[in-house]
């Protein structure tokens, strides 16, 4: 095994599942680091370059949908949850938290590992974003974007609101200015896959977010249609005080 080999963090407070599948990843070539609470994966991700994490919902003090949203919040890394849950609605509130996809307990391990290979594939295949400093506020046309309060503010300085899914699509568009982006990768950089239901949320989420922010919504001029290709953002953003 090599260093360039992809290194996989599994969190799981249960010894048994961490060992079985840090023996078993690493027999499929990949390098593994475990961790036993949110507390412990954090130690890691912090001293090392994590390139997919597999993380298990129910954890001690800190659950892992706690965990999730705090590592999208900064980190585009992808996140394979471990829920024993089997009802649609929490495996939906993890994909909302921004994991890209979900095996519910118990598994097979070679589910795990081609649900594995399909993320870091579908994740590597994504258009690189483009090198900017991780600015708090950005301008653009006649608003201003403010990360931290996730907030839309206009001109008159009345904030608009915007749901979680709005503000992770316009987050991506100010991220790729000019880039046109498909369907599929503005699922994954938003909310991750999880097959034909959330097909058309991209859809519906750019129809939303256009009545927020453009002048004339019936002819877009800042996010426009690509027909067959997806959607790309015209304005180009610019960092503020």
């Amino acid at each position: 095994m090599t260093d360039s080999a992809p290194h996989l963090l599994v969190v799981d407070d249960h010894r048994e599942i961490r060992d079985l599948l840090a023996r078993y990843l690493t027999k499929h070539d990949y390098r593994v680091s475990v961790a036993d609470s949110a507390m412990a994966a954090r130690r890691v991700l912090e001293t090392s370059r994590i390139d997919l994490v597999v993380l298990d919902l129910m954890l001690p003090k800190e659950d892992g949908l706690s965990l999730c949203r705090s590592l999208r919040a900064k980190s585009d890394v992808p996140i394979i949850m471990l829920t024993a849950m089997a009802e649609d609605t929490d495996r939906v509130v993890g994909l909302e938290m921004g994991a890209d996809d979900y095996v519910t307990k118990p598994f097979n391990p070679r589910e795990l590992l081609a649900r594995i290979k399909a993320v870091l594939r579908r994740t590597h295949s994504l258009p690189p974003q483009p090198e900017r400093p991780a600015a708090r506020r950005l301008r653009f046309d006649r608003w201003t974007f403010d990360v931290a309060r996730r907030e839309l503010v206009g001109e008159d300085g009345v904030a608009v609101p915007l749901s979680t899914g709005e503000f992770l699509l316009l987050g991506v568009f100010l991220r790729h200015p000019g880039m046109v982006l498909t369907r599929d990768q503005l699922l994954d950089l938003t909310r991750g896959r999880d097959a034909a239901p959330f097909d058309r949320s991209i859809d519906n989420q750019v129809s939303r977010l256009r009545k927020k922010i453009e002048r004339d919504p019936r002819r877009p001029q800042l996010i426009k249609t690509h027909w067959g290709g997806g959607y790309s953002f015209t304005a180009e953003p610019v960092e503020t005080a």
